[in-house]
């Protein structure tokens, strides 16, 4: 891979050797590999190589790789903090699909990025507000989204995953009830959130993953970010886990952004909760397809539990009073364990707990990375089968999309809510918004 990227740099002007290449450990989609291009030394430049998992997978993007990389090269000119483009694969580097961006200072470590406040959130806002002003006419190829669309694809995703899961049908039919009035289209990022911001000394030093970018709602962007799971934990700073929304909003409209529009900030927050809850199933999909047959995609499939979580707790303040005060339903008993031969869900425990001991300290990097999923994935499976609750209801999915069933239904929310937890609790345990909403809903 070494002697391939030396030919690619040569192209870009940049003569190698090409070495310290180690693939890096984020990324749900595309795959970055990092390296460094220059004389022997330890100050060679870095560089970044970002490709897709395969063929067969970006085909099916609306954005190929040779858009990202236009609209990266569009943004780096037009001020947007952002990585330098400075070569693109062709089909005989022999190298798949993507493109080689310079390495920017910093890291995108979630806790990293937690720990800056305020001056990196004021970043932030001023980072959205150049994205949404850059020239649209200079990237025609982007995809555009309009809200009425946009929830009819959600509505066909949805069907085509089985249409069975209750709580994104609920937020279905409610984003099909609140479409927002149109908005003047600008350039969306569509991944803005912390995981995928380079930070460096408290402050942002690049915006990265461009390959959801479109033409849309500015507070798409807002909104996604300042989703729970993009937090990282930090449920009690909603503004991107760094302030709260108003700071953030305010500081968005200083930098040149539009209003905020605290209806269109709702919709958008819903409507991207129920797109990754799919976006999730979607992973287990692409894994049976073989278009990635990586382990973390079947594992990713399972965090679709959290974003129902999420969605109930944003939709549940619609319901009346006597809903929301009511009781929780009794939580599935878990079967007896401890007596007698060892269960296969112990087995599994076992395994993961040799692995801890035994594997993790020889590993490093992507691999040590690797292994922490590995035993997520045993953790899910020995939960499922000491008894993971259904999860499927297509009966009441189908009252839920076609208004039979609403929030207003007597004992449909305390229901909902009872199967988030569970779910939840045998799919993602230490999911962050687990233990509070438990607290708050089982305290009732």
């Amino acid at each position: 891979m070494e002697a391939q990227l030396e030919s690619v740099m040569v192209r870009a002007g940049v003569p190698g050797p090409v070495g310290a290449l180690q693939r890096l450990s984020g990324g749900a989609n595309m795959e970055s590999w990092l390296f460094a291009c220059g004389p022997d030394s330890p100050a060679a430049p870095r560089f970044v190589l970002r490709r897709a998992p395969s063929a067969e997978w970006i085909a099916a993007r609306p954005l190929n790789m040779a858009g990202e990389a236009a609209l990266i090269r569009h943004a780096f000119a037009g001020g947007v903090t952002s990585p330098e483009v400075v070569a693109e694969l062709a089909s005989e580097d022999g190298l798949g699909i993507g493109f080689v961006m310079r390495c920017l200072p910093g890291t995108a470590d979630p806790e990293i990025a937690l720990a800056s406040g305020q001056d990196l959130a004021i970043d932030l806002a001023q980072a959205m507000a150049r994205i949404h002003a850059l020239d649209a006419a200079a990237v025609p190829f982007l995809p555009r989204l309009e809200p009425a669309e946009g929830v009819e694809g959600l509505a066909r995703q949805f069907a085509e995953a089985g249409g069975d899961r209750p709580i994104i049908a609920l937020g279905l039919a409610w984003l099909r009830a609140h479409l927002p009035p149109a908005a003047s289209p600008v350039v969306v990022h569509g991944d803005f959130r912390i995981g995928n911001l380079m930070v460096d000394q408290g402050r942002l030093s690049g915006v990265l993953d461009w390959e959801l970018a479109h033409l849309g709602d500015g507070h798409e962007d807002l909104a996604y970010g300042c989703m729970a799971v993009w937090r990282f934990g930090r449920l009690d700073r909603r503004g991107f886990g760094l302030t709260d929304i108003e700071t953030m909003a305010n500081a968005y409209q200083a930098a040149g952004g539009e209003p905020f529009d605290p209806a269109r900030f709702r919709f958008w927050l819903v409507y991207r909760t129920v797109w990754w809850a799919l976006g999730c199933l979607s992973m287990g999909q692409s894994w049976r397809a073989g278009t990635d047959r990586s382990l973390e995609r079947v594992v990713v499939a399972r965090r679709c539990a959290e974003q129902e979580l999420d969605l109930l707790l944003l939709l549940e303040g619609d319901a009346p009073r006597a809903e929301q005060d009511r009781a929780l339903p009794p939580a599935p008993v878990p079967p007896v364990t401890g007596q007698g031969e060892p269960s296969a869900a112990e087995i599994l425990t076992a395994v993961s707990e040799w692995l801890a001991a035994t594997v993790k300290d020889r590993l490093t990097g992507r691999e040590r990375w690797e292994l922490a999923v590995a035993r997520n994935a045993l953790g899910i499976v020995q939960r499922e089968m000491a008894g993971r609750p259904p999860v499927a209801d297509r009966a009441l999915a189908d009252d839920l999309l076609s208004a039979r069933a609403t929030l207003s239904t007597p004992g449909l929310l305390a229901d909902l809510r009872r199967r988030a937890l569970s779910t939840l609790a045998a799919d993602m345990p230490k999911y962050p918004a687990l233990s509070s909403a438990r607290t708050l809903w089982e305290h009732l």
